[in-house]
C-alpha cells in the first residue's frame, strides 16, 4: 500500500506541474474547468498502468527471466528523466487548457509514465487484473487531488510554485528508489 501511494505521488507530480501552468494560464479559479482537467488527468493516470500491464503481460513469457531488470530500468529511466527535467530550462509551451483537445493532449502527455509503471507492475508479480484495482484507484485519486492543488496554486501564486517546489525532482527520486528496491529485492532472493 505504501509503495502504491509513493508511486502515485511520483506519477502525480507531472499532473501537479501541468495543472499549475493551467492555473497560471487561466488566471482565475474556474471550478468547472479545474474539475474537468483534474478528472481527465486522474482517469488517464489510473488507466495507463492497465494498458502497460496488458502489454507486458502479453509478453511475460518472453521477459520472465529479466522482468526485474525491465522494471528497474523503466522506473530508473522515467525517474532519471523527471530529475533531469526538474533542472532543465525547458521552454514552456503555451497550451490553452480551455480547449478539449489540449486537455486530452496534456492528459496523455502526463500519463505516459504511468504506462511504463504498468509494465513494471507486470514484471513484479502483479499477474491478475484484480491486483491492479487498488494501485489504479490510488493513482487516479492522487493525480486528481494533485491536479486540483496545482491548478489552485497556479491561479494563486503562479509559476513561482513550480520553480521552487520542483515536483518532477521529488517524483523522479521516488521512482528511482522504487526501481532500486525492486532490483535489490530480486537480487537478495537469488543470494
Amino acid at each position: 500500500m505504501l509503495e502504491d501511494l509513493l508511486i502515485a505521488l511520483a506519477l502525480a507530480m507531472d499532473c501537479f506541474a501541468v495543472s499549475v501552468v493551467c492555473g497560471v494560464t487561466v488566471r482565475s479559479l474556474r471550478v468547472s474547468l479545474m474539475l474537468r482537467i483534474a478528472i481527465l488527468f486522474g482517469v488517464f493516470q489510473a488507466l495507463m498502468p492497465l494498458a502497460g500491464w496488458g502489454l507486458a503481460s502479453s509478453l511475460s513469457s518472453y521477459i520472465a527471466a529479466v522482468d526485474h531488470w525491465v522494471a528497474f530500468g523503466m522506473l530508473c529511466f522515467i525517474g532519471g528523466k523527471m530529475i533531469a527535467d526538474a533542472f532543465g530550462e525547458g521552454e514552456e509551451k503555451s497550451v490553452d487548457p480551455e480547449k478539449p483537445a489540449a486537455r486530452i493532449a496534456l492528459a496523455v502527455a502526463t500519463s505516459i509514465d504511468a504506462l511504463a509503471v504498468g509494465i513494471s507492475y507486470a514484471c513484479t508479480g502483479r499477474n491478475t487484473l484484480l491486483s491492479l484495482v487498488q494501485p489504479m484507484c490510488i493513482i487516479g485519486l492522487v493525480s486528481f487531488i494533485m491536479s486540483v492543488s496545482g491548478f489552485c496554486l497556479g491561479v494563486r501564486f503562479g509559476e513561482t510554485v513550480v520553480k521552487k517546489v520542483r515536483p518532477e525532482l521529488l517524483g523522479g527520486v521516488i521512482l528511482v528508489c522504487i526501481g532500486v528496491k525492486i532490483l535489490l529485492g530480486h537480487l537478495s532472493e537469488l543470494a
